[in-house]
Parts: C-alpha cells; structure tokens; sequence
C-alpha cells in the first residue's frame, strides 16, 4: 500500500489523474482515500471529491486548492510513515 500511494502522489504532482486515479480507487485507507479526493477535487467533481474526503476523515478544503492539498497529504503521509 505504501508503494502504491507514493505511485499515486506522484501521478497527482505531475498531472496525471487517471493514472493516480487507477492507484486510489483500490486503496481503503484515509490516505488513500484523501488522494482520491484529491484527483475528484482537481477534476472539479466536488460532490464526488467531498465523498471521499468524507471517507478519509478529513474536512474538505475552503480554498479547493489542489496543489496545497497534495502537499499537506505528502508532509502527512511522511509522518505517517516515520
């Protein structure tokens, strides 16, 4: 899973969403869940986007920047995995 989700990481950093997409949508995890998210957010599919960010227990974001995001899922996922 840890493999996977950096795959997805760097799918969403340079752009490719179906890519990051194919990875996210088999990984049950909040941070899988929040990379998912993430790629519905950069879609402009909110209500898709708030679903998962529902699932990832996290709260979805005013601003609905993508690049902030992937960078607050990136320093998390590094704490998460020390």
């Amino acid at each position: 899973v840890a493999m996977a989700l950096n795959t997805a990481i760097r799918h969403l950093q340079t752009g490719n969403l179906r890519k990051a997409h194919d990875v996210v949508h088999t990984d049950p995890s909040e941070f899988g869940c929040w990379a998912h998210g993430i790629v519905h957010l950069i879609e402009g599919d909110l209500p898709n986007a708030r679903y998962w960010y529902r699932r990832a227990h996290r709260t979805f974001p005013r601003a609905q920047d993508p690049s902030a995001e992937i960078d607050a899922l990136v320093v998390a996922w590094k704490k998460g995995t020390e």
